[in-house]
């Protein structure tokens, strides 16, 4: 992602590919590490615990395509001697009504991963069309509304004890989502290691692409 590869077209769209490449700053900054660290330490205690499924709740429309990018990642670089982690997305708040209930009373084999991006420009509510009954949106934007509906639900999974993790972006920038990519990718590396897992290849993908071939031969 951070190659040459992925970098070419961020610089054709107008980005500073220098603001994605921030490894150098963040292996230096503790606080980044310490997250790091907790993180991988957490993640193989779930795994001992049976805890397989990594379900991202989803709140910004836009990060679909990144968590797509995650979702390959930890799949294809885990996957592996019948260990792995099985990440799936979940569009919030549409999922807050189609799988929520699942999630806070089903089979407790999951872990989560709340993320939101603040709006710069969020769409206000108009007043004069509220019912009574929902005065408490009143001079509020849609940002507002979805981050109490974010809180809430994470003050609920602490009441029933499910675990999670939260990033909160303030900023949709280049170093931003550099700093994702980063951390996700040094994550997945690092959970390979304990797992004593190869994390940079994959063996059966590569028997499927073999078999195509001898079909279409």
């Amino acid at each position: 992602m951070l190659s040459e590869v992925g970098m070419l077209p961020a610089e054709l769209m107008g980005l500073d590919i220098k603001k994605f490449k921030q490894i150098n700053n963040l292996v230096k900054n503790k606080n980044f590490i310490n997250s790091l660290t907790l993180n991988v330490s957490n993640t193989i205690y779930f795994l001992k615990q049976k805890k397989f499924n990594s379900i991202i709740l989803n709140y910004d429309e836009s990060s679909e395509n990144l968590f797509k990018w995650y979702q390959q990642l930890v799949a294809e670089s885990l996957g592996k001697k019948k260990n792995g982690i099985f990440p799936m997305i979940s569009s919030m708040p549409k999922d807050n009504h189609s799988l929520m209930q699942l999630y806070l009373d089903g089979p407790k084999n999951n872990f989560f991963t709340f993320f939101y991006v603040k709006k710069k420009n969020s769409l206000n509510i108009i007043n004069k069309e509220l019912l009574s009954s929902h005065f408490y949106l009143k001079n509020k934007n849609t940002d507002q509304i979805m981050f109490s509906q974010k809180l809430a639900t994470q003050n609920i999974f602490l009441k029933k004890n499910i675990p999670f993790r939260s990033f909160e972006i303030l900023n949709r920038d280049e170093k931003a989502l550099g700093e994702l990519f980063c951390f996700f990718i040094l994550e997945t590396i690092l959970i390979g290691r304990a797992l004593k897992i190869n994390p940079y290849d994959q063996p059966s993908v590569e028997l499927i692409k073999k078999e195509t071939k001898k079909i279409l031969i």
